[in-house]
């Protein structure tokens, strides 16, 4: 990562994301979750962005990402859900029956980008640390 080009831009853009199944529902098991990274990391090649760091868990998805700035972090984030979402419904039709209004996502997300006092590595310990339990580890990264 760093200073990135397209044709008319030069920039560094980073976004620490954040969104939940719909209904906070435990659907991302092994085999799900292991396809929506799969299925991330194709998007990602697709529309030019990188995935510096990225944890599927149960709950929530957390993905840190540089995008160029022809993409806003709302529609980054409706690139992302979407695409996941109808591949999901593809390769696990079952999972239609578990969630039985069609959709995967909830609909709000959370959003940060990189500045001078969340650096990218405060990101990436704390996508980290999501894996490990209890509140005491995450107070702990930021001391």
């Amino acid at each position: 990562m760093g200073i990135r080009r397209t044709k008319h831009a030069v920039y560094d853009l980073k976004y620490h994301l954040v969104w939940v199944p719909k209904y906070r529902a435990h659907i991302l098991d092994k085999e799900v979750g292991q396809y929506v990274k799969e299925v991330f990391r194709q998007i990602a090649e697709e529309y030019g962005f990188n995935i510096d760091t990225m944890e599927v868990m149960e709950d929530p998805v957390h993905v840190f990402i540089e995008a160029p700035p022809s993409y806003a972090p709302a529609r980054i984030v409706q690139i992302m859900k979407s695409i996941s979402a109808r591949e999901v419904f593809k390769k696990f039709p079952n999972m239609r029956k578990a969630m039985w209004s069609g959709m995967i996502w909830e609909d709000g997300y959370f959003v940060r980008s990189v500045g001078d006092k969340v650096t990218a590595e405060v990101i990436r310990k704390y996508i980290k640390y999501q894996k490990q339990a209890g509140i005491s580890s995450q107070q702990a990264m930021f001391e």
